[in-house]
C-alpha cells in the first residue's frame, strides 16, 4: 500500500519563489499533498500557491517559521511529511532524495544537504554553533543541521512537537529527535535557494539566527529538559 506524502511548506512574501517551488514538487510525481501556510504574507503568496493548486493555509500576520509549521501540521495526516521552504525553486524535485530513505525505513528523518554556495555569505558562526550545540546534547555530528529541506514519518513529529519557534525550529527538531534514537541522516540534494550575501542586512539576519539558536539552547537546559 502506496504511503501518503505532504509537502508542508511556511512562507512569508514568497510570490517571486512559491509557484516554482511548487512546480518542481508536482515533478518528482511523488507527492500527494502540498499544503502551503502563508505566514502574514503582504504579497500574493497565497493567490500564486492557491493558483497552481496548493492548499493553503492564511495566518492573519507574521508569526514566524515554527508556529506556521505547528499550526499547517494540524490539518496533516500523511504517512510521510516533507517540510520545504519556499524559495527552493524547481529543484524542489529533489525532495524524492529525503523521502526515499524514510519510505524504505532507512531512516526516520532525512536532511538535505544542499551544495556549496556559490556566493560567499558570512563566515559560518552560524553553523559551527548549531554543530556545537548537536554534539554537545547528543554525541553526534550534523554538517547541515540548519536545513530547513527535511522528511519525517509522521509518528516522530508527533513525537517531537512541538516544532520550536524562529531560527531554532531545525536545531530543535534535530536534538529531540536525536535524543529520543530516532535515526537521522543526512542526504545530498541538488537544491539551490537564495542566499544571504555578505551585506549589512546579511549579518543583521545571521546575527539574529546565532543569538535566537544559543538563547532557545540555553533556556532548554536551564528547564533541564537537555
Amino acid at each position: 500500500m502506496k504511503q501518503q506524502v505532504t509537502v508542508l511548506i511556511p512562507a512569508f512574501n514568497e510570490q517571486k519563489y512559491i509557484g516554482s517551488t511548487i512546480y518542481g514538487i508536482k515533478a518528482s510525481g511523488i507527492v500527494d499533498r502540498v499544503v502551503v501556510v502563508d505566514d502574514g504574507s503582504r504579497d500574493n503568496t497565497a493567490q500564486v500557491a492557491s493558483d497552481l493548486g496548493a492548499e493553503v493555509i492564511r495566518l492573519k500576520r507574521n508569526r514566524g517559521k515554527g508556529y506556521a509549521i505547528n499550526y499547517g501540521l494540524g490539518s496533516v495526516c500523511s504517512e510521510i511529511i516533507v517540510f520545504l521552504d519556499a524559495d527552493i525553486g524547481k529543484s524542489s524535485s529533489e525532495l524524492t532524495k529525503l523521502v526515499e530513505p524514510v519510505m524504505t525505513g532507512k531512516a526516520d528523518m532525512t536532511i538535505g544537504i544542499f551544495p556549496p554556495a556559490v556566493n560567499k555569505g558570512g563566515f559560518g558562526l552560524v553553523k559551527k554553533l548549531a554543530r556545537l550545540l548537536v554534539y554537545a546534547s547528543t554525541g553526534k555530528i550534523l554538517k547541515s543541521g540548519l536545513s530547513g529541506q527535511r522528511a519525517f514519518r509522521r509518528d516522530v513529529l508527533l513525537a517531537i512537537e512541538p516544532v520550536p519557534d524562529g531560527f531554532a525550529a531545525e536545531i530543535g527538531m534535530n536534538i529531540k529527535a536525536m535524543k529520543m534514537g530516532y535515526t537521522v541522516i543526512e542526504v545530498p540534494v541538488k537544491m539551490t535557494h537564495r542566499e544571504t550575501k555578505r551585506n549589512l542586512k546579511g549579518f543583521i539576519h545571521r546575527g539574529r539566527q546565532f543569538f535566537e539558536i544559543l538563547r532557545f539552547y540555553l533556556r532548554e537546559a536551564r528547564s533541564n529538559k537537555w
